[in-house]
């Protein structure tokens, strides 16, 4: 992607020549001081964009496979699925033309070069701030779901869910476009940063809502059995662990990308900043990993999904 840090990977391997890549070594930042860097293989970025496109590919064929399945929730978990496997498959392209270019396989101009890489640029650049619209969109629909329970099929339809995902989709290719093309402004770099933040406090505010009056609605039943003590604790309990994993999740897969768009604009020649940089494609890394967790956290759970999926696999269509 067109950001500090990291360079045109199609263009720069125009001049490049297979080297052994370690996991893990000590690299020179400008100033001459060490620095840890993490180098992410292409056979690893493959690898991983490979099992994250299949899964939410499964996820999809499984969704539009089940009418029953066809629900505003469900909508907007298959458009997380789109989102991640568009995320996933951009990756999976650029880093196959990579290999090829390197191994003497593909020829091509540097314009051509030049014209895929933007155009891969923008579909990861808009699946990403997409599949951030889509986490967004579950969590408010889970809320409304709790706390509108009796008004949720009067508020949440079909068509208003459709809408909303086509104003998702028109907005992430818009401003993915203007990110693209405009990606060295700090101010273009700012609302990106400014994006996640929101996206991440809308998130915990909704979730952290939903878990106390999830644990409000457990103490009433315990009052009902004489047993509030044990049954509000052990309930807050998991409650509180699978909050903090599905944040924690989300945090640690999508901080570092929008902590190094932040040190972009706050320090972008200090040295100490530029070893983070040198991290990027550690950081795209996390995100394929985040599109391989989503599925488990928010499609799998159902019980209808996995049967579908089950059809699915053995083609019982």
């Amino acid at each position: 992607m067109a950001v500090q840090g990291s360079q045109r990977r199609l263009l720069g391997s125009l001049n490049s020549t297979p080297t052994a890549i370690p996991q893990l070594g000590l690299a020179a930042n400008q100033t001459g001081a060490r620095c840890l860097e993490v180098s992410i293989s292409d056979g690893l970025f493959l690898s991983l964009g490979l099992v994250s496109l299949v899964e939410n590919a499964l996820v999809v064929a499984t969704i539009a496979k089940n009418r029953n399945l066809h629900s505003p929730m469900y909508c907007f978990i298959c458009c997380l699925a789109l989102s991640d496997l568009l995320v996933s498959g951009s990756n999976v392209l650029e880093t196959a033309v990579i290999l090829l270019l390197e191994a003497g396989a593909l020829v091509a101009r540097a314009a051509v070069l030049q014209q895929l890489d933007n155009v891969i640029d923008v579909i990861t650049c808009s699946s990403m701030l997409s599949s951030l619209c889509f986490l967004g969109a579950i969590a408010v629909d889970h809320y409304i779901s709790i706390f509108y329970a009796l008004r949720y099929h009067s508020i949440v339809t079909l068509p208003r869910a459709r809408r909303a995902v086509a104003a998702i989709w028109v907005a992430s290719v818009v401003f993915s476009t203007l990110f693209i093309a405009y990606y060295d402004h700090v101010a273009v770099l700012l609302c990106l940063v400014v994006f996640f933040l929101a996206m991440l406090v809308l998130m915990a505010v909704l979730y952290v809502h939903m878990l106390a009056r999830a644990c409000q609605h457990a103490q009433g039943i315990a009052r009902l059995h004489k047993r509030q003590r044990p049954v509000h604790q052990g309930f807050g309990l998991k409650g509180a662990v699978t909050l903090t994993i599905l944040l924690g999740i989300f945090f640690l897969c999508w901080g570092p990308f929008f902590l190094h768009l932040t040190l972009i604009v706050l320090c972008p020649e200090h040295p100490t900043c530029g070893c983070i940089f040198k991290n990027f494609n550690l950081f795209l890394a996390l995100i394929i990993c985040n599109a391989i967790i989503d599925p488990l956290i928010y499609a799998f759970h159902s019980q209808e999904l996995r049967r579908t999926l089950k059809e699915v696999l053995t083609c019982s269509w």
